[in-house]
């Protein structure tokens, strides 16, 4: 960190990066919720009710996250948090009010274009958990991003409560078709994030930590992701961290984007609403407690109990049947098992590589987090339509398990290095 600044200083500009971030989060993730809700109706609203692509729309909104998780890492590793944060938001406006006009248009390559755009805010959202753990103490680590993903619970949970006074306002209004209007008002969401973070975020906490000067100023060569992948190669936590992120998103993403699409074909179009904000309740709401057991007892025991979690909420969804019973519950275990999933796969990742090339290796896990977990939501619908929800939840039970497998690896391994 900084020697020009006390320590006093240093908690204080924390404090100050916390309570930014916490406000931007909880309009982002409102925008984020609301227009995932009601993403796959749009898609059938343009190619037909059967159609298998209903997946597409939160799998293009998660590959334009991709995408941009790289390029705005190298914006903050270059000009700071802020900068990073300023396109993210900025470009996610774009795409809510693009995606909008695609949505009245009902025409796809529109509508496509606005999802991708506004994938930069969930990039953005994502990225800014790191941001708050640039001046957090080693041991606080899980803490501090667990506040930021805490804080999504508000936005997240009264997202898609307000698609249906979004549809009803746009229509009586505007005019407007029923998708339309949620799109917009998600794009002015992130007006609010774009404005509190442009204002608010000062001093940057990326220049305070240091991570400016040891990357770009004092000369250090930028990375390349091939220099990033070696940093990976050579870190066998680093490796587990990635493992753990995801998984845990390729598995969340897969059957949260299609139980709004079951439940419609099964005539519970009304629930879908309730039973994605129970979700994001247990995606966000236990966050604070999770980051204090990862801080206390471990990324390894946070990311296992996140793999346990996970099987049992996709053993449960592939019960389900017809009905939405089991589906209140199972999503929001799903929601809980992808949190410890994160903040232990997130936390590791900053405990396991070295402070030069920590904001590179970040976009860059985030970068596949999410072009993994597109790919899940993109074939998703596929794989519904092919041989059901149920399978499709089975599938994420073998990846899941796949996840606990590794987690037990590693912790024999590294107990086997301790023991040395």
């Amino acid at each position: 960190m900084s020697n020009t600044r006390s320590i006093e200083e240093i908690a204080d500009i924390q404090k100050n990066t916390l309570r930014v971030l916490v406000a931007s989060q909880i309009a982002g993730s409102a925008a984020l919720a609301a227009a995932v809700t009601v993403g796959a109706f749009v898609m059938q609203d343009i190619l037909g009710q059967s159609t298998p692509w209903g997946g597409a729309a939160s799998a293009t909104v998660t590959m334009g996250t991709a995408f941009m998780a790289q390029v705005l890492a190298r914006q903050m590793n270059q000009h700071g948090r802020r900068r990073g944060l300023q396109i993210g938001y900025a470009l996610a406006i774009v795409g809510g009010l693009i995606a909008g006009v695609g949505a009245e248009t009902k025409t796809l390559w529109v509508f496509i274009l606005g999802l991708f755009l506004f994938g930069n805010g969930q990039a953005a959202n994502l990225l800014s958990r790191y941001a708050a753990t640039d001046l957090a103490q080693p041991n606080n680590r899980g803490a501090a991003m667990s506040r930021i993903l805490f804080a999504s619970t508000f936005g997240a949970v009264f997202g898609p409560l307000l698609i249906r006074p979004a549809e009803e306002l746009g229509m009586s209004l505007f005019g407007w078709n029923q998708y339309t209007g949620p799109w917009i008002f998600s794009g002015l969401f992130f007006l609010t994030s774009l404005i509190n973070t442009s204002v608010r975020l000062r001093p940057d906490p990326l220049e305070v930590a240091g991570g400016l000067n040891s990357q770009a100023a004092a000369g250090v060569p930028k990375r390349s992701f091939k220099d990033v992948w070696v940093v990976f190669r050579g870190s066998a936590d680093g490796r587990l961290a990635l493992t753990s992120m995801v998984i845990s998103q390729m598995t969340m993403v897969a059957v949260m984007t299609m139980t709004p699409v079951h439940l419609k074909g099964h005539g519970h179009e009304t629930v879908s609403a309730y039973v994605i904000s129970l979700h994001i309740v247990g995606m966000f709401a236990f966050s604070p407690l999770i980051g204090k057991f990862s801080d206390l007892r471990g990324r390894y025991n946070t990311i296992m109990i996140g793999s346990l979690l996970l099987i049992g909420s996709t053993v449960m969804s592939a019960l389900a049947g017809d009905s939405p019973a089991l589906l209140f519950p199972s999503l929001w275990l799903l929601g809980i098992g992808w949190s410890f999933g994160l903040i232990g796969g997130s936390s590791l990742l900053v405990d396991s590589v070295a402070t030069e090339s920590r904001v590179r290796v970040q976009g860059t896990a985030d970068l596949l987090m999410s072009f993994f977990g597109g790919m899940a939501g993109f074939s998703s619908g596929f794989i519904r339509k092919a041989i059901g929800f149920h399978w499709l939840s089975n599938l994420g039970t073998l990846l899941a398990a796949v996840l606990l497998i590794s987690v037990i690896v590693r912790v024999g391994r590294a107990s086997v290095q301790n023991s040395a």
